[in-house]
């Protein structure tokens, strides 16, 4: 048998493009060349997909710079399971007088390192369905819904699992619409955020009323719903869920520790500033191990997950664990917490890759 050809699609529309390209670029360097056939796919941030290459190096954070997919070859995936593949479209102006040059080939699994909006959110899960192409991760629905915060909270808690108290304002909504007393009972410190958007972007820690007007407006600028949450004293830990043969397992949980000066964790802290210290595996009792882990895949099974999931939780002082997100597509950048919980867990980045793969192509029959 020949090896296996998989494209890693990358980059994207949302504002996480920059955060995709760097986990694409750590994806790339650890898949077995000799194993995978690899295409690289980049969607620029005007959605225009484009071959590029591969060369990890050109896909890193350098002087706190996130690089972008600007340029190159227009290649497109119809939406046809006929269609064959991926298809080279002609540069403008060819003469061919068509768009479609050749076939760039029949793909046999998609890796989608895409983040936030127009990749993590269902859309893209869609058109790989319509094409009848293989993918890494979940599908359509939880796809769709572990991106949306209101729907992620409301899910969780039909089957059970404690969440933070929240509020939800849609485009045109201001405090006033919201129900009497609803800001009282989250009280301050409360976190703004945008709906569906992910690496801390258009979030804002309002620790004065004052703030909450500055603080829609920036959300409102990522999405057109918004959540206003309580702020909860805890420790943040998180989980990784992976998609074995035998059903989802859990990871060792880790914790992220803020250094004096930063009073949350934000885009900065995450991926610029060295402004944590992060604990893998998670310094916790067994019990409290075992209690968050089963949780984790809970969650996972909750929103109707596959092969992967990041669940991130605050552990009250008083032992109360509760679910703060769900990330379908977490992050793999070199210092990302997923593929360092796998790492602790006796599962190294190289293995990790292959397993997702392969449980895409086991749950298509392949």
């Amino acid at each position: 048998m020949g090896r296996i050809r998989v494209a890693v699609v990358f980059g994207g529309r949302s504002s996480e493009h920059g955060i995709s390209v760097v986990s694409a670029g750590s994806v790339l360097g650890a898949l077995d060349r000799l194993k995978y056939d690899v295409v690289t796919v980049g969607i620029t941030a005007e959605g225009r997909w484009v071959q590029v290459d591969p060369d990890a190096a050109r896909l890193a954070i350098s002087d706190r710079q996130l690089p972008a997919i600007t340029s190159g070859p227009g290649v497109a995936l119809p939406g046809d399971p006929t269609a064959g593949g991926l298809i080279a479209l002609a540069p403008p102006g060819d003469g061919s007088g068509s768009s479609a040059l050749a076939s760039v080939g029949a793909v046999d699994v998609v890796f989608p390192v895409l983040h936030g909006p127009f990749g993590e959110d269902g859309t893209i899960q869609g058109l790989l369905e319509m094409a009848g192409v293989p993918y890494v991760g979940s599908g359509v629905f939880a796809s769709a819904a572990g991106m949306d915060k209101e729907f992620t909270k409301k899910l969780l808690r039909a089957e059970g699992l404690s969440v933070g108290e929240f509020v939800v304002l849609r485009q045109g909504d201001g405090l006033a619409s919201l129900p009497a007393g609803a800001l009282e009972r989250l009280g301050l410190p409360a976190f703004v955020k945008p709906a569906r958007a992910g690496s801390s972007m258009g979030i804002t820690r309002v620790t004065d009323p004052g703030q909450f007007a500055d603080a829609l407006t920036l959300a409102f600028q990522h999405d057109s719903k918004l959540l206003i949450e309580a702020g909860v004293v805890g420790r943040e830990i998180e989980c990784g869920v992976l998609d074995g043969p035998d059903g989802p397992i859990a990871s060792l949980p880790a914790e992220i520790r803020m250094r004096p000066g930063r009073d949350w964790y934000d885009f900065e802290a995450k991926y610029l500033d060295d402004a944590c210290d992060f604990d893998v595996p998670a310094v916790l009792p067994p019990e409290v191990t075992a209690r968050i882990q089963a949780l984790a895949v809970a969650a996972f099974r909750a929103l109707d997950c596959a092969g992967l999931a990041r669940v991130d939780f605050f552990l009250r002082p008083d032992g109360e664990v509760i679910v703060n997100e769900i990330n379908t597509m977490p992050g793999f950048t070199p210092i990302s917490m997923y593929p360092r919980m796998w790492a602790a867990s006796g599962v190294d980045y190289p293995t990790l890759i292959d397993t997702l793969i392969q449980s895409a192509l086991r749950r298509a029959g392949r």
